[in-house]
């Protein structure tokens, strides 16, 4: 009889509700250009995502698709987070680089499995009238055009 040698326990994977309780506590205290709780943005894309028919892996990357960018929480964060393969790639392909042209961004989004559908619902709640309606007239021609742009790039038609 042979003994097997034990291996190590994998570590559980975040649950949607930690990853939720996590990018909230990592953007506490921010707000977006409306001057809203950033907190909110993140749970209308989490609800643009599941709405769209996206599934487990995808809402937990649209929790986290600004943290990084953000500076909410660090690629190295990323990279050992109880997170799957899929929805680490997603939140890597959402975070924009430094002086990266939209092209290269959009590009990256399209060949990463699952990134545009998140990608999708951040821009439909980026682009609601109801939060740019609160902007100056000059950014709200400017983030329009911006997000109107971006769904180009992305294929996805108007609004």
């Amino acid at each position: 009889m042979t003994r097997s040698t034990p291996t190590p326990e994998a570590t559980p994977l975040l649950t949607l509700a930690e990853v939720e309780t996590l990018a909230r506590a990592a953007h506490q205290g921010q707000t977006d250009k409306a001057a809203r709780p950033y907190a909110e943005h993140l749970a209308a894309v989490a609800a643009g995502v599941r709405a769209r028919g996206g599934d487990a892996e995808q809402i937990a990357a649209a929790w986290l698709h600004d943290a990084v960018e953000d500076d909410a929480l660090t690629r190295e964060w990323l990279a050992a987070a109880a997170l799957t393969p899929r929805t680490k790639a997603i939140v890597d392909a959402l975070t924009k680089r430094a002086g990266e042209e939209p092209e290269a961004y959009a590009r990256r989004i399209l060949d990463t499995p699952g990134a545009r559908l998140v990608k999708e619902a951040d821009l439909a709640h980026n682009a609601d009238p109801r939060r740019l309606a609160v902007l100056d007239e000059p950014t709200r021609k400017r983030l329009t055009e911006k997000y109107a742009g971006m769904r180009a790039l992305l294929g996805l038609g108007h609004g």
